[in-house]
């Protein structure tokens, strides 16, 4: 039995799916995910019998460039590892589509006792990978 409240799966509507399967595929699957099911419009992706992630382009998607400044969901928070594994996913994920948010305060953007990558796809979607291992900020 699942608790109510529980996420049971996160919907992300996209113009270019090629594209978000490329950048979301590539982190989903470093935070270890897998394909679950791929249909011609989406992909869906999953950990066990858990909460699962969904990328779909289809018809039903207005042809607007996503904003996470407007109205409607600004951001994506994942837990990314330790702060070893936070600062890999972001040494590699240029090459993967995602640029660094933030960056004159990383990895310290959200505050002092929280370490996090904040990363935005080509798309304008929004990802904040979470270190287990958060803690203060060490002073010099």
């Amino acid at each position: 039995m699942t608790a109510p409240g529980g996420l049971h799966h996160l919907e992300i509507w996209v113009g270019d799916l090629a594209a978000a399967d490329r950048s979301w595929g590539w982190l989903l699957a470093r935070l270890g995910y897998e394909v679950r099911e791929r249909w011609s419009s989406g992909v869906s992706w999953g950990r066990g019998a858990g909460p699962y992630v969904v990328l779909e382009s289809g018809p039903d998607v207005a042809p607007a460039p996503h904003d996470r400044l407007r109205p409607g969901m600004n951001h994506l928070a994942l837990w990314a590892g330790t702060r070893v594994e936070v600062d890999a996913l972001v040494e590699s994920a240029p090459a993967h589509g995602w640029s660094l948010l933030f960056a004159d305060r990383h990895p310290f953007a959200g505050g002092p006792q929280h370490y996090a990558a904040y990363l935005e796809d080509d798309h304008g979607f929004e990802v904040e990978l979470v270190a287990s291992d958060g803690g203060a900020a060490s002073t010099p």
